[in-house]
């Protein structure tokens, strides 16, 4: 499908093709007359229209079959409800992209929503990418993992897995039932006699010739057809093998194929969580209650469900649970495979639509169904019942969570329960891979997509100074947030610190302009570094210290606990990544060749290091001008 997704959050002022040429309005109109005056330009064309307030925040990205009819619907002032008013008042300018068809603009309305996240649209929040299984075709004995992210590594990909649980569970069946390697090529290549897996036969261990490249990429292909849902046609033919080997007298071959067959059907029996009726497909039930929802997601492959999972939707009090459904699908099969059937609890406004344009983007056929009795009926039943319960354990933690957060409105007076905390804190040995790090934690529960690291850069920064480190965080973060008014400021910042640390940071915000605009507090660990006995430290107020075991003290531990956790984790892996550096990278003139030469030479990189300029010479592929420069590499300060 041929559209234009190269738009920015500023694009109104671009000619492109597909973005409709629009006469200015007045400056002074705002809302339903500024509205009135965009319809006027307007084509009878599918597409996709923004609206946008006076900051350049998008309120609301919308689809349409005609863009003229479509936005027209807005003049009608009255005829909204209240929050649609408020959006429509809002609104000081608007942006259009038309479509060649109405799935095309679907397609781009969920790319918009997903991207800038407008206040006014439903929202699936849950963006983490699943995990798949990957069969390596890069090697001569192929390999068998988990895999999450970007499908750069050449093989077959099979998923999504809900969790790495469940991706966990099919790979230990996978190893019963084929014995593929699981090891990486370093370790593969390195061995010299069977790993502990072939002795427990959960490998074929191709590596030392136990198995033949030939034979083993055989394993390979079954394990394909496996995952393929071919189980019948695999089960079959093992249980001709078995006989033949059986009748050959090769009782132990025979043995093998049979641990084979009882792993498979340890997956393959009938269960009520495993279909019987299709190979493939997605269950999606919605319940809602209270003006809060859950989709609760079944994914079933190969006959086998591959694991659930939850999802939370923004969005208003008054939508209802169709439509919720319907902008669930468009945003999530956008960018995660699409399987042959869907099933759905409630009926969909835009099925046909929908049916349509991920049949497009699929490049095959989808079916989308709301089941009427069978075993598709009861699957949905089961989604609904674990849907329903799902969203009754959110709601519980939601209002423990408020809860506690007006107690920390309350502790550190606050006028309101703060929507978004964001904690502070370093991490550094001796100085060195120093990076500050804050996590961020609201009604919800901490919000990891928006935990956030920095590399300390300043060159005037003395090795550990945490006070000097806590200064650049805070500049450079709020720097930004004072440019850029779509950045969302935090309701409070906690700073896991003392007073020095306070004043530091205090310091900072008033030289760039931000003090006073978000309370602070630095929480220190009391004697002994011991829970419980914390101080915290607020400006233009004394420190205090809040009762052993009240829960407000327990949340901001946690909290603090969490940053320390984030921090750490972050520096301990640039440390790693240091660690793995090798000292001859940084040489001009030394590649992967050069370098095996050198270490088969010295024995390390230290060797190399005290090397003089005749021994370096000396080494096979060293010239004496490249053993001038290794050697003044090392040597010249």
């Amino acid at each position: 499908m041929a559209v234009n997704q190269n738009i920015s959050e500023n694009s109104s002022d671009r000619n492109t093709a597909e973005t409709t040429a629009l006469s200015a309005p007045e400056p002074q109109l705002s809302g339903p007359g500024r509205i009135a005056e965009y319809v006027k330009t307007l084509p009878d064309n599918p597409g996709v229209y923004r609206m946008i307030d006076d900051k350049g925040s998008v309120l609301y990205v919308g689809k349409a079959k005609s863009l003229v009819k479509r936005v027209s619907a807005y003049k009608s002032y009255n005829r909204h409800p209240i929050r649609i008013q408020r959006m429509i008042r809002a609104t000081n300018r608007m942006e259009f992209v038309t479509t060649s068809s109405e799935a095309e603009a679907l397609l781009l309305e969920a790319t918009l929503i997903k991207r800038l996240k407008p206040r006014y649209n439903i929202l699936l929040r849950d963006d983490k990418s699943f995990p798949y299984i990957l069969v390596r075709k890069n090697h001569p004995a192929g390999q068998i993992r988990k895999h999450r992210g970007a499908r750069k590594i050449k093989g077959d990909y099979y998923g999504p897995f809900a969790s790495a649980g469940a991706v966990n569970r099919t790979l230990d069946t996978l190893q019963r039932a084929f014995r593929l390697r699981t090891c990486s090529d370093s370790v593969y290549d390195a061995r010299t006699r069977p790993c502990m897996l072939h002795q427990i036969k959960r490998c074929a261990a191709p590596c030392t010739g136990e198995i033949s490249i030939e034979d083993y990429n055989k394993l390979i292909d079954e394990a394909s057809d496996f995952l393929n849902g071919r189980s019948n046609d695999l089960r079959k033919s093992l249980q001709g093998q078995m006989q033949i080997a059986s009748q050959g007298l090769k009782f132990e071959k025979a043995a093998e194929i049979r641990d084979r067959l009882q792993a498979l059907a340890k997956v393959s029996t009938h269960s009520d969580t495993n279909p019987q009726s299709f190979q493939e497909g997605d269950v999606l039930a919605l319940h809602m209650s209270g003006g809060q929802s859950c989709i609760q997601a079944f994914f079933f492959r190969a006959g086998q469900n591959w694991g659930t999972r939850a999802f939370f939707p923004r969005h208003s009090k008054d939508d209802s649970p169709e439509h919720i459904l319907d902008s669930f699908l468009a945003q999530f099969y956008l960018h995660n495979p699409i399987p042959r059937q869907i099933f759905v609890s409630h009926d969909l406004p835009s099925h046909d639509l929908i049916e349509l344009a991920l049949s497009e983007r699929s490049g095959r056929k989808i079916k989308i169904s709301k089941p009427q009795r069978g075993e598709k009926i009861r699957l949905i039943e089961n989604a609904l019942k674990n849907a329903e319960d799902a969203l009754a354990r959110k709601r519980a933690e939601t209002a423990s969570q408020v809860k506690l957060l007006k107690g920390v409105a309350e502790t550190f007076d606050l006028e309101a329960p703060p929507d978004r905390i964001e904690v502070y804190d370093n991490s550094h040995i001796q100085g060195t891979n120093a990076i500050g790090a804050f996590i961020v934690a609201g009604p919800d529960g901490f919000n990891k997509r928006d935990y956030r690291t920095f590399n300390i850069k300043d060159v005037d920064t003395e090795p550990g100074d945490d006070y000097a480190m806590m200064r650049e965080v805070f500049r450079r973060r709020f720097s930004r947030l004072m440019k850029d008014d779509s950045l969302i400021w935090p309701d409070l910042i906690l700073i896991d610190g003392g007073k020095g640390q306070l004043s530091a940071v205090t310091e900072t915000l008033k030289d760039i302009g931000a003090l006073g605009r978000v309370p602070l507090v630095s929480i220190a660990k009391g004697p002994d570094r011991n829970a419980g006995r914390e101080v915290f430290f607020m400006n233009n107020r004394p420190s205090f210290m809040m009762p052993p075991r009240d829960p407000v003290l327990f949340y901001l531990q946690r909290l603090r606990d969490e940053a320390h956790r984030f921090a750490i984790g972050t520096h301990v892996s640039r440390r790693k990544k240091q660690m793995k550096t090798n000292p001859l990278d940084g040489i001009i003139g030394i590649g992967a060749k050069r370098k095996r030469e050198l270490l088969a030479h010295f024995g390390s990189a230290k060797g190399v290091k005290s090397a003089s300029r005749d021994d370096l010479a000396r080494v096979e592929g060293i010239s004496e001008k490249l053993a001038e420069i290794i050697y003044d590499y090392f040597n010249t300060e």
